[in-house]
């Protein structure tokens, strides 16, 4: 049966298809399994109470669940005389999901459960501008190889995330515009993996993926995490009410390319001048350095130079810190998020870059939107983006209408 995936089963970004009570009128078997999502075990008569079903309805739904193998037995409760009743629980591993993460110079791939969690992954160089079919080939090598190895068939994968390096029309899973990614314009990335698999292929930029894999891995309990992600480029993934917003068209969050305040009219590669991202990204850090006689090409020779004592290394990241601190005062005191998450490869860095952007946010915003405002960095390193990707896909799967319509078409 085409059986969809879950959200974590915490209470994570973008939560959907949640149970709201009696009130939200009579429950199919999808929203009796987004009730025992939580992970807690559940009795017939605990689910009809909490639910105000009949217990001969919740019967029949939670027998359509287990027999599509979402639920599994969990026990027996406490008997109260007589036969112990039994307990079912949600069972994360009745079906999988492929989490993708793309980037300009790397490719993972992570096989994981209806929770969200990495059951296996494989990460390898990947060079993005290598054109859509090259790269999605070895996505889809990579997804077959691990299923393969995971021995589940193609039936037991319910959908794929992946993140793209540049704007993505959401709507359509197409690459708009991608400045680093030469022949992706236009791009029918869901049509091309949908060849070899016919399930729900979800694509969003790689920071709206990074910030929901920092969300519900780290923070589930924040309701408005801002996720900034500092590499080659900039960007940032914006979580406001536990939800993902993309905005109209999927652009939401391109701070790389609103113009920075006092930043020389350096010629970014969106054909705009004095943008952030051309002035404060590790790019942009390279540049500078060489300029000043520092050898520096990539994003890790920075880090290493920083780690290893070098002042000029050190004072070029804190400025570019500063730098995205003066676009950054304007989100919080627009957003007022909870939590900034300064991730990407720069984020290692030690403290320089961070302390960079705290001095000028702390400073410049106003105080009612900083007084509860951190500013730290991710904790999901390598992993968010493929958790994030996964969680994309499995809260479109899982979501209750598709649940209910899988069953009725099984």
């Amino acid at each position: 049966m085409p059986q969809p995936p879950r959200a974590p089963a915490h209470r994570g970004a973008a939560a959907i298809g949640e149970f709201t009570g009696p009130s939200s009128g009579a429950p199919g078997a999808g929203e009796l399994l987004q009730l025992l999502r939580d992970g807690q075990p559940r009795t017939r008569a605990e689910l009809s109470r909490l639910t105000g079903l009949a217990r001969s309805t919740v019967s029949l739904r939670v027998d359509a669940l287990l027999a599509s193998g979402l639920l599994a037995p969990s026990g027996e409760a406490a008997s109260t005389g007589g036969r112990p009743p039994a307990r079912f629980a949600f069972n994360p591993k009745a079906r999988v999901v492929a989490g993708v993460d793309l980037g300009a110079t790397h490719g993972r791939v992570a096989l994981t459960d209806l929770t969200g969690r990495p059951l296996s992954e494989v990460a390898e160089h990947v060079d993005i501008s290598a054109g859509p079919i090259t790269v999605l080939d070895w996505v889809v090598a990579t997804t077959q190889r691990l299923l393969d190895e995971a021995a589940r068939d193609s039936g037991d994968l319910v959908g794929i995330g992946i993140g793209l390096p540049g704007p993505v029309e959401h709507s359509s899973g197409r690459p708009m515009r991608p400045p680093i990614m030469p022949g992706w314009d236009g791009f029918d990335v869901p049509g091309h993996l949908r060849r070899h698999w016919d399930v729900p292929v979800l694509v969003d930029n790689d920071v709206n993926i990074m910030a929901l894999g920092e969300h519900v891995m780290a923070h589930p309990n924040l309701d408005h995490l801002l996720y900034v992600k500092v590499a080659t480029g900039i960007g940032a993934g914006i979580i406001s009410g536990r939800r993902l917003l993309r905005g109209a068209v999927g652009a939401a969050g391109d701070l790389g390319h609103v113009a920075a305040p006092h930043a020389p009219d350096v010629l970014c590669t969106c054909g705009n001048t004095g943008c952030l991202e051309a002035v404060a990204s590790g790019r942009a850090i390279v540049k500078h350095l060489t300029a000043a006689g520092v050898p520096a090409a990539t994003n890790s020779d920075v880090v290493a130079l920083v780690s290893g004592g070098n002042i000029a290394a050190a004072q070029a990241v804190r400025q570019a810190g500063r730098t995205i601190g003066e676009v950054l005062a304007t989100c919080v005191s627009l957003l007022n998020p909870e939590l900034v998450v300064i991730g990407g490869s720069l984020a290692q860095a030690g403290e320089s870059l961070i302390a960079g952007v705290r001095e000028v946010v702390y400073g410049r915003s106003l105080p009612l939107a900083t007084v509860r405002l951190q500013i730290v960095p991710a904790t999901t390193g390598t992993q968010g983006g493929v958790i994030g990707a996964a969680t994309m896909a499995i809260q479109h799967a899982l979501a209750a209408n598709r649940i209910d319509e899988a069953l009725a078409g099984a």
